[in-house]
């Protein structure tokens, strides 16, 4: 089974600037795909001509085998889109909004009644059903434009930075909901964010910088390949764990009492760990994370967005 996303050789040009230039990949039928990019990296642009809203300069699109240039109308069936901004109506109830957007998808009668109750179950949506909508928090107003955006059961999920200003815990939730509709649906999420723990948990992951790709692969894929492993140590004697580390020539940062070896691969740290041994009063060894390939992918000191 082949790809339910394939990029190829795509370009966008606006006049005289390429925001997008010439890129190719691939999303698999079922996964969770990360998009990441600094501002005016060409997320939204590439995403804007894979939901038929922009057209391309060059190069290919397909969505479950369909041609954006030939097709529009069958792939915008197959997507469904969740905006950094929302865009239901503050003051319509839930149950209102998501009526009135089904209709521009046709649902009505049982079919719409049978879509409202398994949306209004499948997301816990109960306690706020007939509350408006201005009126919810953030995370349950994000909960219903997930509900919005798969009214019409799509195959792709776009996830356009879901969780921006949300609390960790209400993260947590949203985070919950869109692994099961992923596990129990075998929908695939298209994903753009700026939270690197997220991006940690995708299947693949394409970092994009100035519109081009400058990395991608499996998180840990990319760990091993950007990442740096941080060794921690402290020592009984803290001039004698000076004097050892100096003798093993190696590069390392002193915070306070601890000092930090940076490291290619954790087993490099264990010749290290029985060369002071005796003088070790404790270690953590911390792994690498997405935010150090993503420093390290697009040599920026921010974090995507």
């Amino acid at each position: 089974m082949g790809p339910i996303i394939q990029v190829r050789n795509l370009s966008k040009r606006f006049d005289d600037f390429l925001a997008v230039d010439h890129i190719s990949f691939s999303v698999k039928r079922g996964e969770l795909f990360a998009f990441l990019g600094t501002n005016g990296a060409g997320k939204s642009t590439t995403i804007n001509m894979i939901c038929t809203i922009l057209t391309k300069t060059s190069g290919d699109i397909f969505v479950d085998g369909f041609e954006v240039a030939q097709a529009g109308e069958q792939i915008r069936k197959k997507l469904g889109i969740v905006f950094q901004d929302n865009v239901l109506d503050n003051l319509l109830t839930v149950k209102e909004n998501l009526t009135s957007r089904a209709a521009f998808i046709g649902l009505k009668g049982d079919r719409l009644t049978s879509r409202l109750t398994a949306i209004k179950t499948n997301l816990a949506l109960q306690d706020i059903w007939h509350r408006p909508f201005g009126k919810l928090s953030g995370g349950q107003k994000r909960k219903c434009e997930i509900a919005r955006a798969i009214m019409s059961s799509p195959e792709i999920l776009i996830l356009d930075e879901p969780t921006t200003g949300l609390d960790p815990k209400t993260r947590q939730s949203i985070w919950q909901l869109i692994r099961h509709m992923q596990k129990h649906q075998g929908m695939t999420i298209f994903l753009t964010t700026h939270y690197m723990e997220e991006a940690a948990s995708a299947d693949n992951v394409v970092i994009l910088e100035k519109g081009s790709i400058k990395a991608e692969g499996t998180p840990a894929e990319l760990k091993r390949t950007y990442g740096k492993d941080n060794l921690k140590i402290r020592f009984k004697d803290d001039l004698l764990g000076q004097q050892q580390l100096a003798q093993l020539a190696i590069p390392l940062i002193k915070k306070a009492d601890t000092y930090i070896v940076k490291i290619d691969e954790n087993t490099k740290s264990l010749p290290i760990l029985n060369s002071i041994s005796d003088n070790l009063k404790d270690f953590e060894l911390i792994k690498g994370s997405m935010d150090d390939v993503f420093l390290a992918v697009t040599d920026h000191s921010g974090v995507p967005k």
